[in-house]
């Protein structure tokens, strides 16, 4: 069997333990997952009308080309909708725009720790990969990230604000970026938590793409939207290289229900707004919490906190999950003693700091 070298080894994306199984196995009642980053308050409740009206309509493909979703982002955005690239979750263009501009004879840069399907992909089309370390406050060191940059360079990544830290990049520190990348090299500002952000200094980076063509700009319904079981993302950028990367786009890589429930999604900016809100005050709670009991917590503009605890993020995961928690380890993220906690509801959050004082004492004993 002759697989692609590049691809031999190279382990299958492990996604977290499913809720019924650590029901079963602590014997728990109930479990709250706080690992994923998923909007605890769900979705638009105009959302499950929307899919309610089109489920009779499944044995029809829908429309390849997203006609009425492209059309609606495209307003929203005050773009051309040719400007927009459609994918199943804004994962999918990332593999879109490796697939059409990484080879073997080039490579990409990106920060490390950061978004692991950036390295995944170019790693599958055998590109170099250039890994630049973020700095000690978790941010992208964008002076070293140009200074790797050469001529066989197609692709900067910049994961803003960056999975797995949350930490944003500003206006005028992006713009300065911007200005000295080479044309002929693209520029992803993976977004996927803009709907969370708070920050009055965040790039407006739609706006920057008639100025700098080579800008590609990631969004995604999976986050504050509340539709990652429907996988809908897309991409903004010049025609051009919307229309380079398109021939690289499965047929009907979107599906019906997704696109649907994505306009409807579009439609209910109330409801984005108070999501929005409520994430800023639970954010505020844990950290507050965390920082109280002496540990580092990154500043994010996101709906997940990273906390530096001193402690191995797998002993943490364990202690959390046998008392109903999911949390998501850092060992796997680049934080061998970190921990990623997606922002709940109220109430989960209530939950979760009821059982953590007990919890971090019982490591400082063991001490």
């Amino acid at each position: 069997m002759y697989v692609k070298k590049q691809i031999r080894g190279l382990p299958a994306y492990a996604p977290g333990k499913p809720i019924a199984d650590v029901k079963r196995e602590y014997g728990l009642d109930r479990v709250i997952k706080m690992a994923s980053n998923e909007n605890p308050y769900g979705a638009s409740s105009k959302v499950a009308d929307r899919i309610a009206s089109v489920a009779s309509e499944t044995s029809i493909y829908p429309d390849g080309y997203g006609t009425e979703l492209r059309a609606a982002l495209a307003t929203k955005h005050q773009v051309d909708e040719k400007q927009i690239i459609l994918g199943n979750g804004s994962d999918e263009v990332i593999q879109f725009l490796c697939r059409a501009f990484l080879s073997a004879d080039t490579n990409t840069v990106m920060a490390t720790p950061s978004f692991s399907q950036y390295k995944l992909n170019a790693t599958i089309e055998d590109a170099e990969i250039i890994e630049v370390p973020v700095t000690d406050s978790g941010d992208h060191d964008l002076d070293q990230m140009l200074a790797v940059i050469n001529e066989k360079t197609r692709i900067v990544w910049i994961c803003n604000p960056n999975n797995p830290n949350g930490v944003a990049i500003d206006q005028n520190r992006f713009r300065k970026f911007l200005k000295q990348v080479p044309e002929g090299c693209l520029v992803v500002s993976d977004e996927a938590y803009y709907e969370y952000v708070t920050s009055t200094n965040f790039p407006e980076t739609v706006s920057l793409l008639e100025e700098y063509p080579q800008l590609v700009v990631l969004r995604t319904f999976s986050k504050a939207y509340g539709l990652a079981g429907l996988r809908v993302g897309y991409g903004i950028t010049s025609q051009a290289i919307a229309q380079a990367i398109d021939p690289v786009r499965p047929p009907f890589n979107n599906n019906s229900i997704g696109h649907q429930a994505a306009l409807a999604a579009l439609e209910d900016e109330a409801f984005i707004q108070s999501c929005k809100e409520k994430n800023k005050i639970e954010m505020n709670r844990l950290e507050n919490f965390f920082e109280s009991q002496g540990f580092y917590v990154y500043p994010s503009e996101t709906n997940f906190l990273m906390i530096e605890t001193g402690i191995p993020g797998n002993k943490v995961f364990q202690a959390f999950l046998e008392k109903g928690f999911i949390l998501r380890s850092g060992e796997a993220l680049g934080y061998p003693t970190g921990i990623r906690i997606s922002i709940g509801s109220q109430e989960e959050n209530d939950a979760l700091l009821e059982v953590a004082p007990q919890i971090f004492a019982s490591f400082n004993q063991a001490k």
